[in-house]
């Protein structure tokens, strides 16, 4: 059984590993920010309005979180997520945990080469974003987002191609 996470900055790549190494690996991918952005659809709210919405509502982050965690005691899974590594640490789940980063600039143009817009919105999106999902899960779980002390692996993806990190990645994993 092979359980991975594969957590990560906004835009850092994170989602597209995750999907090359669902299909290199046959595992299952759950994708917890569509879960995320799904819930903001159903509250009607984007994403930067559903983020501060649930600053004040625990509960949203804290259900979506349970229903991760059950999918990685499950096992046989590729969690990818932002707090995909930290859920399954807290939780005493064995899984190799990964962690991709890039500089905010690239991600901010990866993000407008997948969605439009400029970069200019998207670097200040990411940033409030950051800073709303910080400080939610150190109030939360006492997790410090920037601690990367609990992955099994980091990756900064500024100069890598998808195909780069994933081939360091399965050598990792060999």
């Amino acid at each position: 059984m092979v359980t991975i996470t594969v957590s990560g900055t906004p835009g850092s790549g994170k989602s597209t590993i995750a999907q090359i190494l669902h299909e290199k690996l046959g595992i299952r991918y759950i994708n917890s920010g569509m879960l995320f952005r799904q819930t903001a659809e159903k509250y009607k709210m984007s994403l930067e309005e559903f983020g501060k919405y649930c600053e004040e509502n625990s509960n949203v982050d804290k259900e979506l979180d349970a229903r991760q965690v059950d999918l990685l005691k499950k096992g046989d899974v590729i969690l990818e997520g932002r707090l995909a590594g930290w859920l399954a640490y807290k939780n005493k789940i064995f899984s190799f945990k990964i962690f991709i980063d890039a500089d905010v600039e690239t991600r901010a143009k990866r993000i407008v080469k997948r969605e439009g817009g400029s970069v200019k919105k998207h670097k200040k999106e990411i940033l409030t974003r950051e800073k709303s999902e910080s400080k939610r899960y150190k109030e939360y779980y006492g997790i410090i987002l920037e601690d990367k002390s609990i992955y099994d692996l980091t990756i900064d993806s500024s100069e890598k191609t998808p195909e780069e990190i994933t081939k360091i990645i399965l050598d990792k994993l060999k």
